[in-house]
């Protein structure tokens, strides 16, 4: 295809960047479109519907303030200008399908071993299913769990990636939060058939009650009315205390009696009505669990990749937490 000049003072002062980053995301819609010669077989390799491919190379004639294809029912044929814009358009597409090979081929040598640590109720819904998917995109990674209810010291610990809820305390972390929920009150319904069920915090009392708890005498939860006008903190002796949520929702699907639970502890539960959520016009406060790693300057690649992966993935995981 011989070279035409460029028609017009748009086409120029596109060539001189002078256009949006969005015409550039256009001009490669653009360069596809007639490499495949039509509409819907450029949809299809894209994978995105015909009408946003015809959309968007509307919007860039009209910004071009030219026409680029002649339309017909069977075929597409350039004008003048779109023939030089194309070729411009196909360098760019060659770029890009460049840049993706590189990028793909270093992503596939990915390698190394991850350490991460994170509390025990995180575990088995959590990082086991996170552990398992990244580990499928980038086999030669080893991953090394330590499950702890405790703070870790990343350095002397040698850990890359740490899972917490809560606020962060420790000034030399960096933390980017992944997700955000409240525990909720649950019981099974059995426990709750065979007794009144309780209607304000106080009621409460009145049940042999289930909390997470690490040799403690005394319990309190802090609890806020559906409307925000009323807090109230109780205090309580549990009937069964224990520093594992696994164990608790076993003991509360024993029909034990009433407990808190985060709704990231086996969620199933919950959905199949295993359990059910006491008194949901009282609620825990929001909690934000956050992935945390050491603020230094330098943060490794494999670490910086699983940190966004996790992102990513972890709300996908937990679609539905309570509001």
């Amino acid at each position: 295809m011989s070279r035409i000049p460029l028609a017009g003072k748009v086409a120029n002062d596109f060539l001189a960047g002078e256009k949006t980053m969005s015409d550039l995301n256009a001009l490669l819609l653009f360069a596809r479109v007639v490499q495949a010669n039509s509409f819907s077989a450029a949809a299809r390799r894209l994978k995105i519907p015909v009408s946003t491919v015809s959309r968007r190379i509307a919007e860039l004639e009209n910004q071009l303030g030219v026409r680029l294809l002649e339309r017909s029912t069977r075929s597409l044929r350039l004008t003048t200008v779109g023939a030089d814009v194309f070729e411009h358009a196909q360098r760019g597409a060659e770029l890009s399908d460049a840049v993706d090979n590189v990028v793909s081929d270093t992503l596939s040598q990915i390698s190394g071993t991850l350490r991460l640590s994170a509390p025990p109720s995180l575990a088995d819904g959590l990082l086991a299913p996170l552990a398992g998917a990244f580990q499928t995109l980038y086999p030669d990674v080893r991953i090394q769990v330590f499950v702890t209810d405790r703070i870790v010291d990343h350095i002397s610990e040698d850990v890359d990636l740490s899972f917490r809820v809560g606020p962060l305390r420790d000034s030399s972390l960096m933390a980017r939060r992944i997700l955000t929920y409240r525990h909720q009150l649950v019981a099974s319904p059995t426990y709750l058939a065979a007794c009144k069920a309780p209607e304000t915090p106080q009621d409460l009392l009145d049940h042999r009650l289930l909390a997470f708890s690490f040799w403690q005498t005394g319990h309190s939860w802090r609890l806020t009315s559906l409307d925000s006008k009323d807090k109230q903190t109780l205090g309580f002796e549990p009937f069964l205390a224990m520093n594992d949520y696994a164990g608790l929702a076993v003991a509360l699907l024993a029909g034990a009696s009433i407990g808190d639970l985060p709704p990231v502890v086996q969620p199933h539960l919950l959905r199949e009505g295993r359990l059910v959520e006491v008194m949901p016009n009282w609620r825990f406060r929001r909690l934000d669990m956050s992935i945390v790693h050491f603020g230094n300057r330098h943060v490794p690649r494999l670490v910086r990749i699983f940190k966004d992966f996790a992102a990513e993935m972890v709300p996908r995981l937990f679609p539905d937490l309570p509001a």
